[in-house]
């Protein structure tokens, strides 16, 4: 059972979602945080699988919620899904620099909406390839990438990076296989690997890395 956390200053929106989220079989939501204070503290005490996090909240905002769930220890374990009302929200980039698995509209249709929990809670994030391709080059745009070397960059064999500039760039998996020339187990591999050496949460982690370490910079 996939247990969720439902963050949303909006006491309708809340309710809205935990009907919908009750109503699969195998999710149910464990606790409803009003504002971001109590989102993180709720996530200490439930350790939810999956928290569905607001943007804009009051006292503590999502975005510094979820840089503190994901930055502790206590909740390592907790993927954070943020929610938003506008595509490409500035602040949706600042989500994923504090941690955030990946990102929905609040008008995502259910089914969508119980897909991306399912996905986010497995340990993967919500970066479509197409998602990716759009979204995380306007995110170094407006964001700016820092351009700052990362040692752990050092590390990785030429294969590696190669892959991780891929995945930067918005391949799937089977489009990484293909280009590479190699199978789905040796990509999924390399994956790890990368998860590993880069301390990165998920996927999304490791195209913002790619972004902000400079390794791969937006095609203008």
């Amino acid at each position: 059972m996939i247990r969720v956390l439902v963050a949303d200053d909006q006491a309708l929106l809340r309710g809205s979602f935990r009907v919908l989220v009750n109503s699969a079989p195998d999710c149910e939501v464990v606790a409803e945080a009003g504002n971001g204070a109590e989102a993180v503290d709720l996530a200490r005490r439930e350790q939810p699988d999956v928290v569905l996090m607001d943007v804009r909240m009051p006292e503590v905002d999502g975005i510094e919620a979820t840089r503190r769930i994901c930055g502790s220890p206590e909740t390592a374990g907790v993927r954070v899904l943020m929610l938003t009302t506008f595509d490409l929200d500035e602040y949706v980039f600042a989500a994923l620099r504090a941690g955030a698995s990946g990102f929905l509209l609040k008008d995502t249709p259910p089914a969508e909406l119980l897909t991306a929990i399912t996905v986010v809670a497995a340990g993967d994030s919500l970066l479509a390839p197409a998602i990716t391709r759009r979204l995380i080059e306007e995110f170094a745009r407006q964001g700016g990438p820092a351009q700052r070397p990362s040692r752990e960059l050092d590390q990785l064999t030429a294969r590696e990076r190669e892959v991780l500039t891929l995945i930067a760039r918005g391949l799937s998996n089977t489009e990484l296989g293909e280009q590479l020339r190699i199978s789905q187990a040796t990509v999924k591999t390399h994956i790890g690997h990368l998860l590993s050496k880069l301390h990165a949460r998920d996927r999304a982690q490791l195209v913002i890395t790619a972004y902000e370490s400079g390794l791969v910079t937006p095609a203008r």
